[in-house]
């Protein structure tokens, strides 16, 4: 009877609560439990299986340059300009749900992309989907895009994306047609509540109107 339930339970694809009562069955303690007891901790192990399996896939998705970093782990070293708490505490707030935009600005080697990343890999634990794109790169992916008619379905998808890394953000020129894809990628997001964007640059804020392409 045992065996049946287990196969039941992958059927109905509950593989959590599956592993756990194979695990109850091989512990003898677990006897000494009361019903309610047992079927608490069969539900639990099922709720913590799905969120596993479910951070596993927006991290997938999201194609982070640091998938492992965590704001957990961000160092404030002397002179590297960083505020810790004020970092933290941005993070464990309602940042992506309010839509806003984070800029890191800071010189190479500084750890911009390492931040982006870390914020971004906080918001998939809090089930926010992600993705990671390099601006330098753009140009040649929505090239590829408009060439197999794929850009307008791919701005969709971006749209509905709840975190947006935008790495290396003004590094080098953008062509004309460039600029004006991503001009409307940011467009699509701008005041638009649960639809952050993470931008990292070297280039101080006064001058990208310029790196736009307006006037100085």
């Amino acid at each position: 009877m045992l065996n049946e339930t287990l196969e039941q339970l992958r059927e109905l694809r509950l593989a959590g609560m599956a592993a756990a009562l194979e695990e109850q069955l091989t512990h003898s303690a677990s006897t000494t439990l009361g019903f309610e007891e047992r079927l608490a901790l069969l539900v639990d192990r099922e709720r913590n299986h799905r969120h596993d399996k479910r951070l596993a896939g927006l991290l997938k998705r999201a194609r982070l340059k640091y998938p492992q970093a965590c704001i957990e782990d961000v160092q404030s070293n002397t002179g590297r300009g960083l505020n810790r708490p004020a970092f933290t505490s941005l993070a464990l707030s309602r940042w992506v749900e309010q839509g806003l935009t984070v800029v890191i600005i800071g010189p190479t080697g500084s750890g911009k992309s390492w931040l982006a990343c870390a914020l971004a890999q906080h918001a998939c634990r809090r089930a926010h989907s992600a993705l990671y794109l390099r601006v330098p790169r753009l140009a040649e992916e929505l090239r590829i895009l408009h060439g197999k008619g794929g850009f307008s379905e791919w701005l969709v998808a971006l749209a509905r994306t709840e975190v947006l890394v935008l790495d290396d953000w003004a590094l080098a020129p953008l062509e004309p047609a460039a600029r004006a894809d991503l001009l409307e990628i940011i467009d699509d997001r701008a005041g638009t509540r649960s639809r952050a964007t993470i931008l990292t640059t070297q280039l101080p804020v006064e001058h990208w109107h310029a790196w736009l392409g307006g006037r100085p």
